[in-house]
């Protein structure tokens, strides 16, 4: 008996480091069993693309990500950080999985909108601090890149201007930066601003599944 285990365990499939079993993940996402096996196949890709040890470092997440394994964007640091739920330095399987799953058409918008909270919160304080330097930066560009979506030309004067109203209009209890149940509030009467957390053909994952890259307007 004790022989037949051995053989049977020898010829059990090995594992990277970091996989999970899909039906496990497929019971916390909304993905199904075979669309998170295609998730795999897309994750050994990425995994290997630079370092082959099965397992996604930040370089390899970037050139996914953004065609460029060395960029300094401090968008992709904060999306390559919720993906490292670990804080390891790396993404497994499970993590990329659970992660990815956010911008899934089916998951909840408030789970859209924690995610999207966390993004901004650098330092995991709890609060947004619009006027931290980094984050007020970045909410430049943000808005300046969703005005590039229309006719609209604003200096960057004006922008900053927009994003400072903004953010005294959201901060209603007046002591300097954003809680959850304020950005919960803006989030509630700005929908749009969760339009980038949807990736629609998540809904249909397939061996086919397209090249993992989203095109961010957000430079450094």
């Amino acid at each position: 008996m004790l022989a037949f285990v051995k053989c049977f365990s020898l010829k059990r499939t090995k594992h990277p480091r970091g996989y999970e079993d899909p039906h496990v993940l497929a019971s916390e996402t909304p993905f199904t069993v075979n669309e998170i096996e295609a998730l795999h196949d897309l994750y050994k890709k990425l995994s290997t693309s630079i370092i082959d040890d099965g397992l996604i470092h930040k370089e390899e997440f970037l050139l996914a990500l953004f065609r460029n394994s060395s960029m300094q964007n401090l968008f992709a640091d904060r999306v390559f950080y919720m993906f490292d739920r670990k804080r390891n330095g790396v993404i497994e399987f499970g993590e990329f999985v659970r992660s990815l799953s956010i911008f899934h058409p089916y998951t909840p918008e408030h789970e859209k909108s924690a995610f999207m909270f966390k993004l901004f919160d650098l330092h995991g304080t709890g609060f947004i601090e619009p006027h931290e330097v980094l984050v007020g930066n970045y909410l430049k560009k943000m808005v300046g890149a969703l005005l590039g979506e229309t006719d609209l030309e604003l200096s960057e004067e004006s922008i900053e201007a927009i994003v400072e109203q903004t953010m005294l209009e959201v901060d209603t209890n007046k002591d300097g930066k954003i809680d959850e149940e304020e950005w919960r509030e803006l989030v509630a009467k700005n929908p749009s601003i969760l339009k980038n957390m949807t990736l629609p053909y998540l809904k249909e994952v397939t061996l086919a599944f397209p090249s993992f890259v989203l095109d961010s307007e957000v430079d450094d």
